[in-house]
């Protein structure tokens, strides 16, 4: 069983496009469900309705509600391809109900939060240099963490103010940037970069200070030591500048479809998240600045 769940695997990956992190989570997701078979002596093959819904079942006392939705997702997905493979004649997961996840709306920065945020970095250094243009395109483009460290030279136009990023899925976009974080890129790459190369040539546009790509985690304490001497309370996530950048642009009037193509969304029901945001922001300012709130 376990070959089948490598063909799987590579069904997910060549066919569906899945990203890496998905694929990762679907196929431990398996294993443990294939083991949870094996203990009561029943291959995926020979499984009912059931018998899933009592393993889903076994997974509310330890699994959040928005992992145990992925194990249902897997487990759907995983034998509606038995079923295309002929492997099976009927689906025993078709009509398998997903949890429902409570919607937590993003934590957002103010726009004098991002201000401060940005204003942070020492550009006086090399390192200080590469942050601000971090920060800077990560605030104007939106982008997945994991999208900004992966970014390449080539990925980015200076002439067009354009980036080009694999999103999930390995989804190629083009997402606009504005002066602010053109000029900071300019000044990170004629000098900053230069500065933190220390030999061959990487084709990675952020560079720690050893000369190779910044991972997840360095950006991750990167911009949290820059939120901490900004002085801003709110706890600061990876994803902070993304979410502030979507709420931002929807704030100043920008249409939910433009928004939902720079972020990268292939559900635009991901990107209304956004739209509960800004009417809680309006909701404030009508509070407070109206005369008979």
């Amino acid at each position: 069983m376990y070959e089948v769940i490598d063909e799987f695997i590579t069904y997910l990956q060549v066919e569906r496009g899945l990203a890496e992190n998905t694929i990762s989570a679907y196929s431990r997701d398996l294993v443990r469900f294939v083991t949870y078979l094996e203990t009561r002596n029943i291959t995926p093959l020979k499984t009912s309705r059931n018998v899933i819904r009592d393993y889903l079942g076994s997974l509310t006392q330890n699994l959040s509600k928005r992992s145990q939705a992925r194990n249902v997702s897997a487990i759907k997905t995983f034998f509606r391809f038995l079923v295309s493979e002929g492997r099976l004649k009927e689906n025993p997961a078709r009509l398998l109900e997903t949890p429902r996840i409570q919607q937590k709306l993003p934590d957002v920065l103010s726009l004098d939060e991002v201000e401060q945020l940005l204003s942070q970095p020492d550009i006086t250094t090399p390192l200080g240099q590469r942050d601000r243009a971090m920060l800077e395109l990560l605030y104007a483009t939106g982008l997945r963490v994991s999208e900004l460290v992966h970014l390449r030279l080539l990925d980015v136009n200076l002439e067009a103010g354009f980036v080009k990023t694999l999103g999930k899925g390995s989804k190629e976009r083009m997402v606009p940037f504005g002066e602010m974080a053109l000029q900071a890129l300019k000044t990170y790459l004629s000098d900053g970069r230069p500065a933190l190369l220390k030999r061959g040539h990487p084709p990675y546009l952020f560079l720690n200070f050893r000369g190779k790509v910044l991972s997840r985690q360095g950006f991750w304490k990167i911009i949290r030591n820059h939120g901490t001497m900004a002085g801003i309370k709110k706890r600061i996530k990876p994803h902070g500048l993304r979410h502030s950048f979507a709420s931002h642009l929807l704030e100043a009037g920008a249409d939910l479809r433009s928004v939902q193509v720079m972020l990268g969304h292939a559900d635009i029901t991901t990107t209304q998240i956004y739209t509960h945001v800004t009417r809680k922001r309006l909701k404030e300012l009508h509070e407070t600045c109206h005369p008979r709130p």
